[in-house]
């Protein structure tokens, strides 16, 4: 696993080769047990690295698109795994806990909904004040500049350029790392305006 902008961010990653960007998982690690989102199948190198690092006490899941290898990874570790509970009625898979916008379930995590995606009630996840983890709405298909998913798979577009616009109102907002393409390490909040300008 690769470290990230501190000390206690992690991610492992995989090359999608039909959009031509890398697929991330990401891991933050806290004392009180750490907390992976939308985690990818791991190689044998990064499944040793995940678990030196401690115990596992929570997969949140952003969509049902990210679901990807949450299922084995709970069977190994006994985390709780965590799931949008806009869409609880048609999961794919058990989870152990719905998660919306009222329900935030650890201190240090503050959870977001966003309207107009692929799927309903896609959650995006603010970690420690400064760090926006993004499913699949919010991306990077080219380094330092953050887009949107293409019109074609949205649901309903102005929902999700005013959800896009309440994140980028989230202050001190430094990193913003997404499910689906480049990581931006710093000045994340003006990396939001820029996409907020670009869709106005």
């Amino acid at each position: 696993m690769k470290t990230l902008h501190k000390n206690n961010f992690y991610c492992w990653s995989v090359f999608d080769e039909d959009r031509n960007i890398d697929f991330h998982s990401y891991l933050w690690v806290r004392p009180q047990g750490n907390i992976v989102f939308d985690p990818l199948p791991l190689t044998e190198h990064d499944k040793q690295h995940l678990l030196s690092l401690g115990e596992i006490s929570h997969i949140f899941i952003s969509n049902s698109d990210h679901v990807r290898d949450a299922q084995a990874l709970a069977a190994k570790t006994g985390a709780l795994i965590c799931g949008p509970e806009a869409e609880k009625d048609s999961f794919p898979m058990e989870c152990d806990q719905w998660v919306s916008a009222e329900s935030p379930l650890v201190d240090g995590l503050d959870v977001y909904s966003v309207s107009g995606s692929k799927t309903d009630g896609e959650l995006a996840f603010v970690v420690e004040g400064d760090t926006l983890i993004t499913g699949d709405l919010v991306r990077a298909h080219s380094g330092g500049k953050l887009c949107i998913l293409p019109d074609g798979k949205l649901q309903d577009k102005s929902q999700a350029v005013s959800s896009v616009t309440q994140l980028a109102t989230i202050r001190g907002i430094t990193a913003v790392l997404p499910g689906d393409g480049w990581p931006i390490f710093r000045d994340g909040d003006a990396a939001l305006a820029e996409l907020v300008a670009s869709l106005s």
